[in-house]
């Protein structure tokens, strides 16, 4: 059995993140120097605990982890609820205070609300593939999806929320569901998203917004960290200004560089070939994991694949766009590059699932009738 898992996993899956975890590290120890790199040690700690989890995740049949995931479920809206009565930090009540480190609760909710809403989908559809698209069976859905959700938003951390609704779409739309909800639910995000700027959105987020609609509205206020990402990334062109001699993130204009803004870092110290390089690196891993999706064993490997390829493919693009102001900035960080123990450690147990996924595959089942 190891032999054949071996044989069948999915390598170059491996292979993109361990690169990625690199350049992060790489890019942590010049952004840190002035605090005797703090963040990039513990970083390294870090990488150090996930890997007993890594090969867990790889070695332990998901088919198993899947029908334990409920009660994970249930510990992670629990820790949701608890997270909201701790001390805010930057204005968000999302991290559970341990002294050497924190913990965030929301990044490890992401795994197990995609690995119950799989095997509810996967339950759904062995009655039938039109059994997903039975208002009664989506309510469901629906509802293992907005508890959390709605958790999140309440911290607030509109980033991650989002995250969870890429996710959830990938993964319906694989299981087929009629497209009419999904006609439906454009034009239900069309019309709520007016509305939930004007009266849900707390002023910070709004004016996030307008400046992302124009960046010159407050460049030495809300548009300040935008202004000083590009002007970092721009400044690095084609091989980058060196490690440890970047202006912007030298002299402190990059903030939180080692987070949000790390792929500035990178753009500005290590320039436009390494930057396009860490694009290609995630366009490889998100397409392999959607190659562990078409080719899974069964409907549940291909679900929980296809979740965190969405994951992935939206922390991608809305860190890296919010870097160069062509998205709004939400705070949400690069995966495996950014610092971030709980980012960390969540991203990797997600690796664990695709190799463990591909390892067990045994023929296409993508777009099944």
């Amino acid at each position: 059995m190891k032999k054949r898992l071996s044989k069948n996993i999915e390598w170059s899956i491996l292979v993109c993140t361990i690169l990625l975890i690199i350049i992060g590290l790489i890019a942590l120890f010049s952004a840190t120097q002035n605090t005797e790199y703090d963040e990039f040690k513990k970083q390294i700690i870090w990488v150090a605990i996930s890997i007993p989890f890594i090969i867990a995740f790889t070695l332990i049949d998901y088919e198993t982890i899947a029908k334990i995931s409920p009660v994970f479920y249930v510990v992670m809206i629990i820790l949701l609820v608890g997270v909201l009565f701790t001390e805010p930090i930057n204005g968000a009540t999302s991290w559970y205070s341990l002294g050497f480190a924190s913990i965030q609760p929301a990044e490890f909710t992401k795994i197990f609300v995609i690995m119950v809403l799989a095997l509810v989908m996967s339950k759904m559809v062995a009655k039938g593939k039109k059994e997903i698209s039975r208002p009664t069976r989506l309510l469901i859905l629906i509802a293992i999806f907005a508890v959390p959700v709605l958790l999140i938003i309440k911290q607030p951390d509109y980033g991650t929320a989002l995250a969870f609704f890429v996710a959830f779409i990938a993964m319906l739309f694989v299981a087929g569901i009629d497209k009419k909800y999904i006609i439906a639910g454009i034009l239900i995000i069309a019309i709520t998203l007016p509305v939930m700027y004007f009266f849900v959105l707390p002023d910070h987020a709004k004016q996030r917004i307008d400046v992302f609609l124009n960046q010159d509205l407050d460049p030495r206020g809300a548009g300040y960290n935008l202004t000083q990402s590009k002007l970092a990334i721009g400044a690095g062109q084609l091989f980058g200004m060196g490690l440890l001699r970047g202006n912007q993130t030298q002299l402190g204009y990059l903030s939180p560089k080692t987070t949000d803004f790390i792929y500035s870092v990178i753009g500005e110290e290590m320039g436009f070939l390494v930057a396009a390089a860490i694009i290609v690196l995630y366009v490889v891993l998100i397409t392999k994991a959607i190659y562990v999706a078409k080719t899974a064993k069964d409907n549940l490997g291909s679900y929980i694949a296809i979740g965190i390829a969405g994951i992935f493919l939206f922390h991608m693009t809305e860190n890296i766009g919010m870097t160069i102001g062509l998205l709004p900035i939400t705070g949400v960080p690069l995966p495996f590059v950014s610092y971030g123990g709980s980012s960390l450690l969540c991203n990797l147990i997600m690796i664990a699932l695709l190799l463990n996924i591909s390892g067990r595959r045994q023929k296409a089942i993508f777009m099944e009738e």
